[in-house]
């Protein structure tokens, strides 16, 4: 259907001009801009398919009785498809400029291949909303923080931004400014809707079991909290409570990999440790940067990348000491959720 509607517009718009690959008006401007809103589209019919009732080729890997994804969790993930595709189209067609320079584009093949990239977005996103559980949902975000950081990065008004800190990349001075604030605000949520889908389903076989699982929750919890307030709050404007929002996700993501232990006593030691290490190597960098070895750009960025990565293995190691062992069933999510 999307090639199809894809290539009919898209015929009618270019039939009689020759276009560029890149620019204003261009074929990669008019596929990047379509495929984000085809990702949309998309997404939230994917999310529509698999409400209750209704037949579904992927069983619902979100789907939990009292705990289903609220209109802000799909929105941002929705979101999150749509920059992707954005700026994944933007740097496809940036390359084929470069290897193709000043190649002009009929309007016949320039609406095939318009109506390609649609076609491919929507199948993409379509499946991937479909079957989301909330390890692809973890790969999502990754894929969604990667692209927003480096086209915040290779738009960035001030060239040599990384001498100050990532946060400068949010300044209003900037050009990439609600590229990296909305990267971050979007981010966020998906964290807060990662964090109540990886938590529950884990065994509570005991009160102590269910305020530990609750813990475990609202830490992560907070850590998305504290990321979209890095974003909501720039640096240049809101100095104090950006600083506090962003230590804040540090502390609050120390707190829970220290009391991971006591709070899931059922989770792998070999990630405990893991976990221990990676809280060992972020202390580290910040006595580095306050020795001035390194720069704060340098701590941010390894230690958000610690961070992450984190909490995608720790879907793994929730899902190992879930009742069922391995993946989660709807059915399995639904026990014990608070």
């Amino acid at each position: 259907m999307f090639f199809v509607v894809g290539f009919l517009v898209s015929i009618f718009v270019f039939w009689g001009h020759e276009l560029s690959i890149v620019g204003a008006r261009s074929i990669g401007t008019y596929a990047s801009i379509g495929g984000a809103v085809v990702a949309v589209l998309s997404a939230l019919l994917g999310r529509f398919g698999v409400r209750p009732g209704r037949r579904v080729i992927h069983s619902d890997g979100l789907a939990m009785r009292d705990d289903r994804l609220r209109w802000y969790d799909v929105a941002a993930i929705a979101l999150a498809y749509a920059v992707t595709a954005l700026l994944g189209w933007a740097g496809i067609a940036a390359l084929l400029a470069r290897s193709f320079t000043d190649a002009p584009v009929f309007a016949f093949p320039g609406a095939v291949l318009v109506a390609v990239a649609f076609a491919l977005t929507a199948y993409v996103c379509f499946l991937s909303a479909v079957s989301l559980t909330p390890m692809s949902l973890s790969l999502v975000l990754a894929i969604f923080l990667v692209v927003g950081a480096f086209a915040s990065m290779l738009t960035a008004t001030d060239a040599h931004w990384w001498q100050d800190n990532l946060s400068a990349l949010g300044m209003a001075s900037n050009d990439s400014s609600w590229i990296f604030n909305g990267t971050l605000i979007v981010a966020g949520i998906i964290i807060t809707t990662i964090a109540r889908y990886s938590t529950a389903g884990l065994s509570v076989d005991a009160p102590r079991d269910a305020r530990g699982r609750r813990l475990v929750r609202i830490g992560m919890i907070l850590i998305g909290i504290f990321l979209t307030c890095v974003g909501i709050f720039p640096v240049d404007a809101f100095f104090v409570v950006h600083n506090t929002v962003a230590t804040g996700m540090a502390v609050a993501f120390a707190g829970v990999v220290i009391a991971l232990p006591w709070l899931l006593p059922a989770i792998s030691k070999v990630f405990i440790a893991l976990g221990y290490a990676y809280v060992a190597v972020i202390v580290l960098l910040a006595v580095f940067f306050a020795t001035g070895y390194y720069n704060l750009t340098a701590v941010e960025l390894i230690a958000a990348v610690l961070i992450f990565s984190w909490i995608i293995v720790f879907l793994r190691a929730a899902e190992e000491v879930s009742p069922a062992g391995a993946e989660m069933s709807p059915a399995t999510a639904s026990e014990g959720s608070p």
